[in-house]
């Protein structure tokens, strides 16, 4: 079993005055070389998870413990400085009066100084900067600037990296293009990371951990693969990629039956909430991503086309039924369809993810 670096147990964080907690009763570990990332709307709690684990926020309760030491709970609240962590920020905040190897340097105080200059150099050329040791911050580009920081967070080697909206300031390709070389970074140093961001793409990229997160709670802590697939909750199936819901009538505990034909699972379907297993002619709601709907031209099953994104390799048709839902299909650029144009689709499913209809839903919330 891998080591954790960083294990938080039933963490709030309220602050007076505050009609509800910004953090409440979250938990998650992180194992030793893996890099999280914390996702959820404005105003979530995620970037409060992230100075509470840096230690500029104090905790309500619960702990938080870095590395085999706990940092925050039970009475300890151990200064930033000492808890073992990197801090990349938003706007990078370079010195702008330091070279760029004299930035990276600027976290190596506590390293004798004849050993700085290696340390320094080995940054630099894991981030690729090893040309630019002699630059200012200002002439450089923004992704040259990230890279900057990230390599002065990793100067003192860090047991924990935190990173927060750290490629928010730059253009789509750079973000997409500089989180794969962070993640390369990361794995190459081995330094575990918790990265907060708002681009669900960047953390499906980047991470081996997701964390969805509402009003202070984590929906789910789980591989990227299973927040996909798997949701736990109708919220992180909601927040998280396209998808409609679809109402379906539960016919055995490996099937449910929709307007367009039959689906089967690999695991019992809940059609409500206390059940183990479903039970014939329960209601439920499917949820259907893109990829699920096909586009064949010789099935007899039509759908109408109401919208359509182009997206280079593909389009996202929206399609309405002939009941008047309306889903979405995932199609292959080279097969394009008119606005009102009628096609032929099959269903390819191979995970079904069911959840109580949101009446179920509300009426149990209410209990």
């Amino acid at each position: 079993m891998a080591t954790s670096v960083l294990e938080i147990r039933d963490l709030s964080v309220r602050y007076p005055q505050a009609p509800a907690a910004v953090l409440d009763r979250l938990s998650l570990s992180l194992a030793q070389g893996d890099i999280g990332c914390v996702v959820g709307s404005s105003g979530c709690g995620k970037t409060t998870l992230l100075r509470a684990i840096a230690g500029l926020v104090t905790i309500s309760s619960g702990s938080i413990d870095v590395g085999a030491r706990r940092v925050a709970g039970g009475g300890i609240e151990v200064p930033t400085e000492k808890r073992g962590v990197g801090l990349v920020f938003q706007d990078y905040a370079l010195f702008p009066h330091l070279r760029v190897e004299e930035n990276v340097a600027f976290g190596l105080r506590p390293l004798p100084r004849s050993e700085r200059p290696a340390r320094v150099q080995r940054l630099l050329a894991l981030v690729g900067l090893q040309p630019f040791a002699r630059k200012y911050p200002h002439e450089l580009s923004g992704g040259q600037q990230q890279r900057v920081a990230l390599a002065r967070a990793l100067a003192p080697a860090p047991k924990l990296l935190l990173m927060d909206e750290p490629f928010s300031n730059l253009d789509v390709e750079l973000r997409a293009r500089l989180g794969a070389e962070v993640r390369q970074i990361l794995k190459e140093s081995g330094t575990s990371a918790i990265l907060v961001t708002h681009d669900q793409q960047e953390a499906f990229a980047i991470a081996d951990r997701i964390g969805v997160m509402n009003q202070g709670r984590l929906e789910q802590w789980d591989r990227p693969y299973e927040i996909y697939h798997r949701p736990g909750s109708r919220y992180v199936a909601d927040f998280i990629g396209q998808g409609v819901f679809l109402p379906a009538k539960v016919l055995d505990s490996r099937r449910v039956s929709i307007e367009l034909g039959v689906l089967r699972g690999d695991v019992p379907l809940p059609c409500n909430v206390g059940c183990d297993t479903c039970g014939r002619g329960c209601h439920v709601e499917v949820l259907l991503r893109p990829d699920d709907v096909v586009h064949d031209d010789a099935s007899p099953m039509t759908a109408q086309v109401v919208r359509k994104a182009f997206r280079g390799a593909d389009f996202v048709y929206t399609l309405r039924l002939d009941s008047g839902r309306e889903l979405l299909a995932l199609v292959p650029s080279h097969h394009d369809h008119a606005v009102g144009e009628r096609i032929g689709i099959r269903l390819d499913a191979d995970h079904v993810i069911t959840f109580p209809t949101e009446q179920v839903a509300a009426a149990t919330a209410r209990l």
